[in-house]
C-alpha cells in the first residue's frame, strides 16, 4: 500500500513514514494527501447518499450524523467526531497559527481560514445568492443573507423573545439586558455595547 505515494508523483523513491520530512506521517495521511490526484468516488453511503474516494472516509462519515464524538479536548471538554478536527481545535488553546497570508502576513490556525481570508485580497466572492444574485466571500455569510429573504430568525433572545438572523447579533442584543458595555474609548473612558458605536464615537469632532 505504501507504494501508492511514490507512484502518484512518478518518482519511484521509497517512502519512510518516520524520517522523510514534509511527507505525511502515517498511512491515512498518505491516502488523504493522494486524494487530489484521484477523481473517482467509488464508495457510497446507502444510508446518507454521500460518496467517498476511500473506504475509511465512508466509515468515518456516519459520526457526523450521529452523536458520536469519541475525541475529547482535555482543555475545554469539547468533543469531535474525527481526530483531525480535534487537532485543528487544539491550536486554539496552544495559539499555534501555522498558515500565513503571503499578502499581509496575518496568520491562521487552519488552512481553510487562510483560503477564506485570501478572498479579501483577491476580491473573489464565489457564493452567490440564488434569490437576488448578491455574492459573498464565504458560505456562512450567504446562509445568513438568505434569511433576509426567508424571514428566518433562528436565534431568539431568552429574555424578551426577539429573534435574530445570527448568533453575534443575539449576543450584541443581550447586552441591553445585562448592561454590559465591553467597548471603551481609550481617550475619555466612555463605554459602548457595540464596537461600531465606539468607532463612531472616536470619529466624532472631540476626538479628532
Amino acid at each position: 500500500m505504501l507504494n501508492i505515494h511514490p507512484a502518484l508523483h512518478g518518482l519511484g523513491q521509497s517512502y519512510d513514514p518516520t524520517i522523510i520530512g514534509g511527507y505525511p506521517s502515517d498511512l491515512s495521511h498518505i491516502i488523504e494527501h493522494s486524494s487530489p490526484h484521484l477523481s473517482v468516488k467509488q464508495f457510497s453511503s446507502s444510508e446518507y447518499g454521500n460518496q467517498f474516494k476511500f473506504k475509511m472516509y465512508l466509515s468515518k462519515h456516519p459520526r457526523i450524523h450521529r452523536v458520536d464524538k469519541p475525541f475529547p479536548c482535555y482543555e475545554c471538554g469539547r468533543c469531535f467526531a474525527q481526530k483531525s478536527n480535534l487537532m485543528n481545535h487544539l491550536k486554539i488553546h496552544t495559539g499555534e497559527k501555522p498558515f500565513e497570508c503571503p499578502q499581509c502576513g496575518k496568520r491562521f490556525t487552519k488552512k481553510s481560514n487562510l483560503l477564506e481570508h485570501l478572498r479579501v485580497h483577491t476580491g473573489e466572492k464565489p457564493f452567490p445568492c440564488s434569490e437576488c444574485g448578491k455574492c459573498f466571500k464565504n458560505k456562512s455569510h450567504l446562509v445568513e443573507h438568505r434569511r433576509t429573504h426567508t424571514g428566518e430568525k433562528p436565534f431568539p433572545c431568552s429574555e424578551c423573545g426577539k429573534g435574530f438572523t445570527n448568533k453575534s447579533r443575539l449576543l450584541e442584543h443581550l447586552r441591553i439586558h445585562t448592561g454590559e458595555k465591553p467597548f471603551s474609548c481609550s481617550q475619555c473612558g466612555k463605554s459602548f455595547t457595540k464596537k461600531s458605536n465606539l468607532v463612531i464615537h472616536q470619529r466624532s469632532q472631540r476626538h479628532l
